[in-house]
Formats: C-alpha cells, structure tokens, sequence
C-alpha cells in the first residue's frame, strides 16, 4: 500500500476544497494517485471540479505589448521574486515583448538568444525565455491585452465586428477592456463547446452518470445532460456568467453591445497565461 503522507492529503485538500478524511480516504484507494483520487471524490459528488496547483514553478514576468490591430504576450522566468521585481529586468521583459510582436508564435528562446545571454551576465542569476504569441487582426475587429498581478497573469483576446467603424466605438473598447478582465478572473479553458475534447467531455459525462447510480434511465439522462450544461458554462467563454453581472452570460453581453453600436460581435479567440504553468 503506497505511504500517503500529510503533504499528499493537503495537496490533495487544496484542489477539491474536500475534508482531510475524505481526501485521505480517496488517496488510500487510488493508491496515492492524485488524479485518480480526484476522480473518486468527484464521482462521490465531494469535489466540484479537478483543479490543478496554479502555484508558479518560477519566479519572472508575462508582459504584453501592441495596440488594437495587433498584440503580443511573452514569458520570461528568472530564479527569484527579487530580480521579478528589478526595473531593469522590468524594462527588459518589455522590449522582448515589444519585438515578440514580430515573432513567430513559440521562438522566442532562439530568436532572443543574444539578448538573453547579455542579460544574464548583467544580473548575474539564470533567465529563460519560456513562451511567445502574438496574435494579428483577422477582419474587422480589436486585439486587447491585459497584464494582471504585476506580471504573473496575462490574458489577450480578439474581438470580431461586422463593420470597421465599430472599432472607433467607447463601447466596444470597454467591452474589450472587460472581456479581458472576464477572462483573468474566471479562466475559461475553451471558446465554445466544439473546443471541448470528446475524452474530456466523455469523462465529465462518466463521472456524473455514477453520482446518479440507481436512478432510471431516461432521468439519468436528463440529469447527466443538465450538468454537462453547467460543465461547458464553466469552462466555455461565451457560456460564462460575465464577471461584472453573472446573470447574464458572455454571449448575452456581447449581443446586447452588439445592439448599442448596430453591429454583430464576436469573440474569435483569446489566450491566458499564468507564470509558471
């Protein structure tokens, strides 16, 4: 039987919001598996959602750059929250963000490579330039960026009009501005349900069909299907409640702007990064 530890049942703890016992209890039969503990705790209706640490692995910054046509999101790590916050590692991060906007999303470590090496001879402490995207207007539309937690989150979005005029609009630039802060805050995974994976959602449908054991068929169903529903509004964008007023979702919001300026608007994608993942 494999030695579960106290560390290992916290852990365990801080990712389902689930009893001590219970977490204990689920690691002994899943054999000290996480996620399979996990598993056996959301199928017994205990945790709501399989939740990984979002603890960073390394100190460093995300930085953005870039205007409404076209934007950027870089990460570069260092070994301490010391040199995170230096201004001059600061001012660093963002002129590599600056010219991430003429990168190839991904290259960053080799197209940096000088630039880095010079770096880490100046401060003395080792940098990696871990990750690039840049995203450039597909249509008629906004790119947005927003840096959160001094530089520990990042999120960037591109919003599609119908019309060009709609970009000049103060609404759909507070929309925007506002769809970004949604998006730090409440996490989407995917766009729309069609980003779903079919593993996943075959899996979600697995565990909430054995919290409902014994029920007939047809009702089994139907409640399976209603927490599917609550699932893809948890993980889906358009589906999430908005941040600012969660009775009414993305998708909502985005109509009832799309009224105010006369134009329909979409959101064509988007990308959120927190340090360290």
């Amino acid at each position: 039987m494999a030695d579960i530890t106290a560390a290992m049942v916290q852990e365990l703890r801080e990712a389902t919001n689930v009893g001590m016992m219970e977490c204990k209890r689920a690691l002994v039969e899943a054999g000290g598996d996480k996620e399979q503990a996990i598993r056996l705790l959301r199928e017994r209706g205990m945790a709501i959602a399989a939740k990984k640490s979002t603890r960073a692995a390394n100190q460093g910054l995300i930085a953005a750059a870039g205007d409404s046509k076209a934007g950027a999101l870089i990460e570069i790590n260092c070994e301490t929250d010391f040199v995170a916050k230096n201004e001059s590692f600061q001012k660093f991060v963002k002129s590599m963000a600056s010219k991430a906007l003429s990168m190839a999303d991904g290259t960053i470590t080799e197209v940096t490579k000088t630039e880095m090496a010079a770096k880490v001879a100046e401060i003395g402490e080792n940098l990696i330039a871990k990750r690039n995207i840049s995203y450039t207007l597909q249509g008629p539309g906004m790119v947005a960026t927003y840096i959160h937690l001094n530089g520990k989150l990042g999120v960037m979005l591109e919003l599609g009009f119908g019309k060009e005029a709609s970009a000049a609009s103060p609404v759909t630039q507070e929309l925007a501005k506002d769809l970004t802060l949604h998006v730090a805050a409440c996490s989407p995974k995917y766009l729309v349900r069609q980003e779903v994976p079919a593993d996943l959602i075959a899996a979600e449908r697995e565990i909430y069909a054995k919290q409902v054991i014994g029920k007939p068929a047809n009702i089994v169903d139907k409640i399976v299907d209603g927490k599917m529903g609550k699932f893809y509004a948890q993980v889906c964008l358009i589906e999430q409640g908005f941040v600012k007023d969660p009775d009414i979702s993305v998708t909502k919001l985005l109509e009832a702007k799309g009224k105010e300026v006369g134009d329909t608007l979409t959101i064509r994608r988007f990308v959120r990064w927190q340090m360290g993942e």
